[in-house]
């Protein structure tokens, strides 16, 4: 596991650097960042059986595109995942623009490399309002391993309040609804999942924030209720941005 941990860092560091000689000749900007978890949550899902876990990314962006890598390490064994395991590895391709000064959208790709189970893949589509309270609505269709329609629908809300020069606070809610998405969400159509989240960021510097969020997250349909748990995450990371 240390060896595994040190070896993401240190690949991290590499790749910081070479997108640090690279913003010198193009317009580049991203985020590198880090952070434990008490357990992974997706869409209402526990996924690392209550276990804490390991996050990390780099987010890259080029001219309204964004590529993504993101990673999740079970710290602890449980009965399904072993202590050290990538259990979830996803890739994802965005692109965002500015339709007018009111509806921003954006669409994308997401590939999803899974432990032990099949991977899959789904694009999605979303639009936004660039008003306060920001909603937003986003479509993702699992074209890969869905045997029915494969397609969520999350509508969400938020904002974030200045608090001092450097400590910010984000407040958000998310609301779900699956429209046979089984492979990954669940067999039926109907209200999925509500999240409630919370997070503060600090400005350590220009460039490196610590960031601690919390979100909880309950089924609503009672075909959602039978298979998900209210459940609560907590986490710290630290980021980088450039």
């Amino acid at each position: 596991m240390k060896k595994f941990a040190i070896g993401m860092f240190m690949t991290m560091a590499v790749v910081f650097s070479t997108l640090s000689v690279a913003t010198a000749a193009v317009e580049v900007e991203g985020d590198v960042y880090v952070g434990v978890a008490d357990k992974y949550l997706w869409r209402g899902w526990n996924l690392s059986g209550s276990k804490a876990v390991l996050q990390g990314g780099v987010d890259v962006s080029v001219k309204g595109f964004t590529f993504s890598y993101w990673s999740n390490i079970q710290l602890n064994s449980d009965a399904d995942w072993r202590s050290g395991e990538a259990t979830e590895t996803d890739t994802i391709i965005d692109y965002s623009f500015d339709v007018n000064e009111l509806l921003s959208m954006s669409v994308g790709h997401i590939f999803y490399a899974l432990d032990n189970i099949n991977d899959t893949s789904e694009f999605y589509v979303g639009a936004g309002l660039n008003t306060m309270l920001a909603p937003a609505l986003t479509i993702y269709w699992d074209y890969d391993e869905a045997d029915d329609n494969g397609l969520f629908f999350a509508a969400s809300i938020g904002h974030d309040f200045a608090l001092t020069d450097e400590l910010g606070l984000s407040l958000g809610a998310l609301v779900s609804y699956n429209d046979g998405s089984d492979y990954s969400t669940g067999d039926y159509s109907d209200w999925h999942n509500y999240e409630l989240s919370a997070g503060l960021s600090y400005a350590l510097s220009e460039q490196i924030s610590l960031d601690a969020s919390t979100l909880f997250s309950e089924g609503i349909s009672d075909e959602a209720k039978a298979n998900l748990d209210s459940e609560m995450v907590s986490s710290l990371s630290v980021t980088f941005a450039f």
